[in-house]
């Protein structure tokens, strides 16, 4: 496993990461989960991404347990706050109340002492972007919280974000987590050149596109039973990507990372680390073989040709625009 600072701060972090959405503490069960965040640590991943939202705080305790046995100085632990987490007025969004609470219910949820990275899951057009700035700092300087960065936050938003901070002395945010992967590639106009710019790293997650870009989904053919997309037909996310012309642009791209000797999802997750502002792509697994599969696509450098290859075939779907 090779590693990449965070942005512009010191903090080294795996080049893949392990997330949570739509896994642990929902439909993986525990004994699964726990061996896929334990197979992750072995092989060398310490970049551990959840949320609160993540089913109310389930997939929190599933993390914070499985990883109890380890040294809390080895890995590095990120979580998030702003989705609603009760029915109240103040149950949600990114004020000061609702972060100092939610983070507080965080720390108990994992059992540890502090937080390494605490995302801002959404930008919070109600609160005044000081008011959270601030609370962030305030959970820094309690050593609560080590880091602080954003996810799915415009370009604009990021800028203002760091205009604030430095007038204010603020400390900065120093991460972005955005969905990135060679079918949803918005970042690449605006967000990655602020973000470097600024000294954001991007933590990016769904880089194989919820299983797409794994090829186990055909043009033409029956979605497989067992798969994600059989089992969550109200996944808008998924569901949008299942058309013909996307799909056989994938079997092109499976062709391309056989010719390398390459897993598709392996490509995948190679193709958005050759972004030198991407600090880690978050992965998802339901099974330990599943981790250790794309674990094996940190360090590996895609051959100029082959990222020509895979531009000529992306080009027949620029105009696709994917739900999520």
């Amino acid at each position: 496993m090779e590693y990449r600072k965070l942005g512009r701060t010191g903090l080294k972090v795996s080049e893949i990461g392990l997330g949570s959405w739509l896994t642990y503490g929902t439909a993986v069960e525990k004994e699964k989960s726990v061996a896929c965040i334990h197979k992750a640590y072995e092989l060398g991943i310490n970049f551990f991404d959840t949320a609160n939202a993540y089913n109310r705080g389930a997939a929190e305790l599933v993390l914070g347990e499985a990883l109890k046995e380890y040294s809390r100085s080895s890995y590095v632990l990120a979580t998030k706050v702003y989705f609603p987490m009760g029915d109240g007025p103040n149950d949600r969004g990114l004020s000061r109340k609702h972060i100092i609470e939610q983070c507080d219910a965080s720390l108990k949820r994992l059992g540890v002492d502090y937080i390494d990275l605490y995302q801002c899951h959404r930008y919070d057009t109600e609160t005044p972007l000081e008011e959270t700035l601030r609370a962030l700092d305030d959970l820094i300087a309690q050593g609560k919280v080590l880091y602080a960065g954003v996810s799915e936050w415009s370009a604009a938003q990021i800028t203002d974000a760091v205009h604030i901070a430095k007038e204010k002395n603020f400390r900065p945010l120093v991460s972005n987590q955005p969905i990135y992967n060679m079918l949803v590639r918005y970042i690449e106009k605006e967000v990655l050149p602020v973000s470097e710019k600024e000294g954001l790293g991007q933590v990016v997650f769904s880089p194989v596109a919820q299983g797409i870009l794994t090829g186990k989904y055909k043009p033409g053919q029956p979605i497989p039973t067992q798969s994600r997309a059989a089992n969550n037909t109200t996944n808008q996310w998924i569901t949008s990507y299942l058309n013909d012309e996307v799909l056989t642009c994938v079997m092109e791209l499976e062709s391309i990372a056989k010719e390398l000797d390459l897993q598709l999802s392996q490509l995948a997750l190679a193709w958005v680390l050759r972004q030198p502002g991407v600090s880690s792509a978050i992965i998802g697994a339901s099974r330990p073989e599943q981790v250790e599969e794309n674990a094996k696509a940190s360090g590996y450098k895609i051959p100029e040709a082959a990222l020509n290859e895979i531009e000529t075939v992306l080009a027949k779907i620029n105009g696709f625009v994917p739900i999520w």
